[in-house]
Parts: C-alpha cells; structure tokens; sequence
C-alpha cells in the first residue's frame, strides 16, 4: 500500500467517503457525485460499507493510484480523472466512464499507458 491507498483505506479494509473527501478538498457531497452513489448513500456508514458502495468507492481509489505516477500528485490524478478526456473513449473522462460501469476498462487503459502503450 502506498500513501494515497494507506490514508484512504481503514484497517478494516474500507474506504471512508470521508477520507476521500478530506484528502482531495472537498466535500462528501461531491465525493457521491464523483462516485456515482446517492449523497445518502455516502453520508451513512451502514450504506457505504455496502458491497456495491465500496466497489464504486475502491474502483476510484484504484484507479488514481494506477495515475499517480504519471500524474505527480494525488491531486493532480483527481484533476486528471475528473477532467481529461480520453480519446479513446470518445472523449469522456475516467470519471464518466467510472459513473456509466467502465471502472475495468479505465484500469485497462491506464495499464496500457504505463506499460508504454498508446491510449
């Protein structure tokens, strides 16, 4: 585990909408927003610790880990995931693709990148 996974997943094995939110400035509003989940579903214990919750919640984590090295910063894999889009998948950002079920085929993506593949 690195920084940004240690800090973001408890002993438990869960992720804290929380953590998230605390660790890229901003709410835990925007952290359902960014996930996909409703702001109910983030904001109470017994629904993030869900199943489905916490995959939605781990795929984003997984994901900004996978950029960071080729992002520099925590913060600028979050900007990268929210806003740069990928040519090809017609544009969207990883966010987007995370929202429509596409966690897998982003993962898939950034793997190609890091292995020195072409996007």
């Amino acid at each position: 585990m690195n920084r940004l996974t240690a800090h973001l997943i408890d002993d438990a094995g869960f992720i804290s909408p929380r953590a998230v939110a605390d660790e890229f400035h901003t709410t835990v509003k925007e952290v359902a927003v960014l996930t996909g989940l409703s702001p109910d579903t983030v904001a109470k214990q017994s629904r993030f610790r869900s199943k489905a919750s916490q995959q939605r919640l781990r795929d984003i984590v997984m994901i900004l880990n996978r950029a960071l090295p080729w992002c520099g910063t925590p913060m600028q894999a979050y900007a990268w995931f929210r806003s740069e889009p990928i040519p090809s998948f017609g544009d969207l950002t990883a966010e987007e693709l995370v929202k429509r079920g596409m966690a897998e085929a982003v993962k898939e993506y950034i793997g190609r990148i890091a292995e020195g593949g072409y996007a």
